[in-house]
């Protein structure tokens, strides 16, 4: 789960980091009367998930209250990227001496904890590492034993910090790494780190994932999520429990395990075929949740044909058939299926479709079939809306 630049911040501030005053708001008149609260000058900042704020005009700097004004009411509801701006946050202007750049993420080839800094801040990490490949560290840590402010302290030394402020440096690195590990993020990026011209370090931005799989031990930030920039299909699709990802094809694709799923993909796309979503119906899924799936696959108008690849365990392939009959009977939907079933009542499940014979609805035995199947039949439902 990804967090707004103001989010990020609270949690930065609640471990310690030091960042900016600031407030977040919904309207222009909350932005003027914010500004005023944290005084100024301020910088009035689109808070949306998506880089590149500054360049789309998202971020201004305003001296009173005619300019917080101006700024705001040109900023709510600028569209950057796909991304509609619906919050600002109003936040103290401050005086840069030195910008640099720290996260914490996790290295999976390593399995380790890994803390990068480099005193090329207020750029993309990429841009950093090819421009300037001896100024980025990158310091694993023992996740048993945490990173120690002795190693926060060569961290900075080793990036080439400046000597009256790696102290501070060390600091914000323990405290990102708190962030990271006790709020069991994903990923914790400052970028820009800066030093003042009183020599103060602080976070003048914030980027953050969080693991949405722990938030059940962290129900402080279960509303932590930019609600009115999530895609309505994947909103829909959590509140049903499903898992459900949008993705840019137009194949539709439903499977029972995430790994099974994860194969359907590749090898939709290896028959040339681009989906248009992840979903795992799970385990144990029964004919209701099967017609909810459905419905959430149809309700992305790119979708052209449909995939089921259904290999049953727990979940029986006559109940999938069951549900994919009760979606038709109610949907009707105007796109062709593919249904692969194999495991638990296949037989009964395919026999149920043979019976129901509902229109469109394509039937095959292996997943490589059923994969150029789907391909083929998308190409033919796309030239015909063409």
């Amino acid at each position: 789960m990804d967090l707004l630049e103001y989010q990020g911040k609270q949690l930065f501030a609640r471990h310690g980091l030091d960042v900016s005053a600031g407030k977040a708001v919904t309207s222009v008149e909350e932005a003027v009367v914010a500004a005023e609260q944290v005084g100024y000058p301020v910088v009035v900042k689109a808070q949306v998930l998506i880089g590149g704020r500054g360049k789309a005009g998202g971020v201004k700097l305003a001296a009173n209250p005619e300019e917080t004004r101006e700024h705001a009411g040109k900023i709510l509801g600028l569209d950057i990227r796909g991304h509609i701006v619906h919050k600002l946050w109003i936040e103290h202007a401050s005086d840069i001496a030195t910008e640099y750049y720290a996260s914490v993420l996790l290295d999976r080839s390593a399995k380790q904890p890994l803390v990068i800094f480099s005193t090329e801040g207020g750029v993309e990490i990429e841009q950093i590492a090819e421009e300037s490949p001896e100024k980025l560290v990158r310091h694993h840590v023992d996740s048993l034993k945490g990173l120690s402010r002795q190693e926060a302290l060569q961290i900075a030394i080793d990036g080439g910090a400046d000597d009256d402020v790696r102290e501070g440096v060390a600091d914000a690195l323990v405290a990102l790494y708190e962030v990271w590990d006790k709020e069991d993020a994903t990923l914790a990026e400052i970028n820009p780190l800066i030093v003042t011209p009183e020599r103060q370090v602080k976070a003048l931005d914030a980027k953050v994932s969080l693991d949405g799989n722990a938030l059940f031990r962290h129900p402080e930030n279960q509303d932590l999520s930019d609600t009115e920039n999530e895609d309505p299909i994947e909103r829909k699709a959590k509140e049903q429990g499903v898992q459900y990802v949008k993705l840019d094809g137009n194949i539709g694709i439903l499977g029972n395990g995430a790994g099974l799923v994860m194969s359907t993909l590749d090898v939709v796309a290896q028959a040339g075929g681009q989906p248009a979503n992840f979903l795992d119906a799970g385990g144990g899924s029964d004919a209701e949740k099967v017609k909810q799936a459905v419905e959430l696959i149809l309700a992305n108008d790119a979708v052209k044909a449909v995939l089921f690849n259904i290999f049953g365990g727990i979940t029986r392939c006559d109940e999938v058939a069951k549900g994919l009959i009760a979606a038709f009977g109610e949907i009707k939907p105007a796109v062709p299926f593919v249904v692969r079933l194999d495991g638990t009542n296949d037989v009964q499940g395919r026999t149920l479709l043979e019976e129901a014979k509902l229109p469109n609805v394509h039937s095959a035995s292996t997943m490589n079939e059923a994969a150029e199947k789907v391909v083929e039949l998308a190409k033919q439902t796309e030239g015909a809306g063409a």
